[in-house]
């Protein structure tokens, strides 16, 4: 096993992580910037490096200091994370060329998936399903107005090489469609360095489900369930769980395979996440995020395995040990990311944490590096903490994720709690009556 792990990030997951390793006896490295010197991550770690400056580009997307301290601290691997360089395929490939072990897939698969044209083609070919759109990247106007035509209306407009809602737009005819080809093209040039863009069928009211996977060197593939992410505000998630509502077990067995199959055919390693859309009983990829996903809790909540410590032992060599059969799902699990924003505007609310006492008891955990008296810096996502509850049953969780929200106590800034004490309070979030366009709609009669 790895004697040292640096930890490529920062807050509630370079925690996280922390935690898994020491847990294994691994020695951790926390990097940070000078924004972050007193984040508790540095804080536990058994060594930390400043790596840089607050903006992230300078420091937590400063590739070379990383390399630098995980050189000095004589670090056997590194572990990324989510966002910042987790589904970097050039980093990917520095960490090895430099002589470490990277904690997550090959440089190719992150490449290979990255390319969202390039991902469509080949989970298609490994025989996943796939939304009706483009075979590829379109090249003039005249192209995509054919393409809408034969799909029908209305169309989205994505970005190539992009995630995350950028560099995405819809046209609902015809006359919309030049002007969002062209918005959406310099968005994602902007933001990606690539106007790419594709077609997809716009669905009407889809509910956006993924599946877990695991997979080792050996060729090992399980998939660990599904999770229903569809409460989503601008395309980002805002609350999750684990089994859907809207699937039988029938379904989730059908899909679940489906998608470890394809991961086997591609040869795939570590963890990996495949999102589909799903309406009127079908599913339709989307995407696959080549790391550890920000709601992976609820699926250790409903599965007790931990995903990092599976990340770990993979990178390090050693076989899932277990198979398909041996997976079971016990209860249901829901999280809740808990933003510094304003729970109406959404606006950032960054700031010194006064008061701070998380919610406990049976079922209830909290991934977070907050403390009082914690400054928030301005810098970074504005994601401060993540409540995640289980419960035997769907409507126990509901009550206890009910529960641990009113006890839940950031003092000093403006937190997303009171949205989600309203959420599960409304009537179709208590019914599983949703798809990825309500939270839109419940948030807008507020505004």
């Amino acid at each position: 096993m790895f004697d040292k792990v640096l930890i490529a990030n920062r807050g509630e997951i370079a925690l996280r992580i922390l935690r898994a390793c020491k847990e294994m006896g691994i020695q951790t490295v926390a990097v940070h910037s000078t924004a972050d010197a007193d984040a508790m991550h540095v804080r536990l770690a058994d060594e930390s490096v400043c790596i840089g400056p607050p903006a992230a580009k300078d420091s937590y997307l400063n590739i070379p200091a990383i390399l630098c301290a995980a050189a000095n601290s004589n670090a056997d691997a590194i572990h990324p994370g989510y966002g910042f360089l987790s589904e970097n395929a050039d980093f990917a490939a520095m960490v090895e060329e430099h002589g470490f072990t990277f904690i997550g897939p090959t440089a190719e698969h992150i490449k290979l998936m990255g390319d969202k044209i390039a991902a469509k083609e080949a989970v298609k070919a490994a025989g996943i399903p796939v939304v009706p759109g483009s075979d590829g990247a379109v090249k003039d106007i005249d192209e995509a107005l054919s393409i809408a035509e034969e799909i029908g209306y209305p169309v989205l407009i994505k970005a190539s090489a992009g995630g995350g809602g950028r560099g995405m737009k819809l046209a609902q005819n015809a006359s919309e469609l030049p002007d969002a080809i062209k918005m959406a093209a310099n968005e994602a040039e902007s933001a990606f360095g690539s106007g790419e863009v594709y077609l997809e069928k716009y669905l009407q009211k889809p509910r956006h489900i993924e599946i877990q996977v695991l997979a080792d060197h050996f060729g090992n593939v399980v998939h660990l369930g599904e999770r229903d992410c569809s409460l989503q505000r601008r395309n980002q998630k805002v609350l999750e769980e684990a089994p859907s509502p809207a699937l039988n077990a029938e379904q989730r067995a059908e899909i679940g395979a489906i998608a470890a199959e394809a991961i086997a055919k591609i040869g795939y390693r570590s963890a990996g996440t495949i999102e589909f859309l799903y309406e009127d009983g079908r599913f339709y990829f989307i995407e696959m995020n080549t790391r550890l996903q920000v709601e992976h809790p609820v699926t250790e909540m409903i599965t007790g395995i931990d995903l990092v410590r599976e990340m770990v032992r993979i990178a390090n060599g050693a076989p899932l040990g277990y198979a398909q059969e041996d997976i079971t799902f016990s209860g249901h699990a829901i999280e809740c990311r808990i933003n510094a924003e304003n729970p109406v505007t959404f606006m950032p609310s960054p700031g010194t944490v006064g008061i701070y006492h998380a919610p406990g008891g049976l079922g209830v955990r909290v991934d977070s590096a907050l403390y009082s008296s914690y400054k928030v810096p301005p810098h970074y996502d504005s994601m401060i903490a993540k409540l995640i509850v289980h419960g035997t049953n769907r409507n126990e969780c509901l009550m206890r994720l009910r529960r641990a929200l009113s006890e839940f106590v950031i003092d000093g800034l403006e937190t997303t709690i009171p949205l989600h004490q309203r959420l599960v309070s409304a009537a179709d979030v208590i019914n599983g009556d949703y798809n990825i366009h309500w939270l839109e709609k419940f948030v807008d009669k507020d505004a």
